[in-house]
């Protein structure tokens, strides 16, 4: 075997490689912090704890999820959390002050998710407001009319709630909790919509080039209306799993879900080889988060240090992974280069150096390649 052929092979295999740990090294990264929180607390694996994790991230799931559809689309939603606030808060109190059956109560939150999303479609499509200040915007409104409706902000209690409410967020089914197998459906469901429909290409592709999506003939102002409104009902789920759970609405309480969801999102796209949301890397991203927080609790460690602890390996994990996959996408990048620069590449039948690059420049014109 040639000098030249053996460079080609490892060379090859090299870049098999770097693309494998593109696309899989956060999960390595994932399951080296397993192994040590396992190593570090006897209780960590004990099939009680592991469920604790999933139901404590089962929320977290929901919203998580709401976004990636989003970001996906190319957009932002800031006002998730008051989609979370909403479902809870239309829920507690169409059964504690107007004395509705739990189904309906259920479906009046979601309604409260879906009145979010619509607001936000309004700004966003109607008046062409920015995703970012739109979003904000009817975060700003939705905090003020959870302040003013409770006189301030004080929690609502509902301890008589029915139990057909309350198994929602406390009952199980061979001892997975229901918030777990909801969290689990809407994965599956959300996975299948984005990757395997032509509704989900539509919306990637509109989050890739939206003037290109609208010269192709897709309806983007519709797809982007019933985005925010799904998005707006599916974190409104969450919130009434979280009132079922509590017997409660707090307000702003969403908010807590906010960031932690944006975070997975952003380390699912840091998985994909593209960077790109995607369900399996949003999943993954709610679990890290959700193994990071049961581990430090189990180390016993103080609040503000465990905050601190959290914001340390999320960074460096997300740096490592951007890192690898920027390296890998700029050797990928140079593969063709190095092919036409071969001795003999340009044999006959082959394109001229010269035609070959000259697709290169028109890349570069404003909107990108079609």
């Amino acid at each position: 075997m040639s000098t030249t052929a053996t460079r080609t092979r490892w060379s090859g295999v090299a870049g098999s490689a770097a693309a494998t740990v593109t696309r899989y090294g956060f999960v390595a990264a994932f399951a080296l912090l397993i192994v040590f929180f396992s190593f570090a607390s006897d209780a960590f694996l004990r099939p009680t704890n592991l469920l604790n994790v999933l139901d404590g991230v089962a929320i977290l799931l929901l919203v998580a999820l709401a976004l990636t559809v989003v970001v996906s689309s190319g957009g932002i939603d800031l006002s998730a959390a008051v989609a979370v606030d909403f479902g809870a808060w239309f829920a507690i109190v169409s059964m504690m002050s107007f004395g509705m059956p739990w189904p309906v109560a259920v479906l009046l939150g979601l309604l409260g998710g879906a009145l979010i999303g619509a607001l936000n479609a309004f700004l966003i499509v109607g008046l062409g407001v920015t995703p970012f200040l739109a979003t904000l915007g009817t975060f700003f409104i939705g905090r003020s009319a959870q302040q003013i409706g409770t006189n301030g902000g004080a929690s609502v209690s509902f301890r008589a709630a029915p139990e057909g409410f309350t198994f929602l967020g406390s009952g199980d089914v061979l001892g997975v909790g229901i918030p777990v197998i909801i969290a689990a459906v809407a994965a599956v469901g959300i996975g299948i919509l984005l990757h395997r429909t032509p509704a989900g290409v539509r919306i990637q592709a509109m989050g890739l080039q939206d003037r290109a999506a609208v010269v192709a003939g897709l309806r983007t102002r519709r797809i982007r209306v019933l985005v925010y409104v799904g998005a707006g009902v599916l974190c409104a789920a969450g919130g009434i799993l979280l009132s079922a759970s509590l017997r409660l609405y707090t307000p702003l309480a969403g908010f807590s879900y906010l960031l932690d969801a944006i975070a997975a999102v952003f380390i699912g796209a840091s998985m994909h080889p593209r960077s790109r949301p995607n369900v399996p890397g949003t999943v993954v991203g709610v679990l890290f988060l959700g193994v990071l927080a049961n581990g430090l609790d189990l180390l016993g460690l103080d609040f503000n240090v465990k905050a601190a602890v959290q914001g340390v390996v999320l960074l460096v994990a997300l740096v490592l992974a951007y890192t690898v996959a920027q390296r890998a996408r700029a050797a990928a990048e140079r593969k063709p280069a190095v092919a036409a620069a071969r001795p003999g590449a340009a044999g006959t039948g082959a394109v001229a150096p010269d035609a070959a690059a000259a697709p290169r420049t028109g890349d570069t014109t404003p909107g990108g390649t079609a």
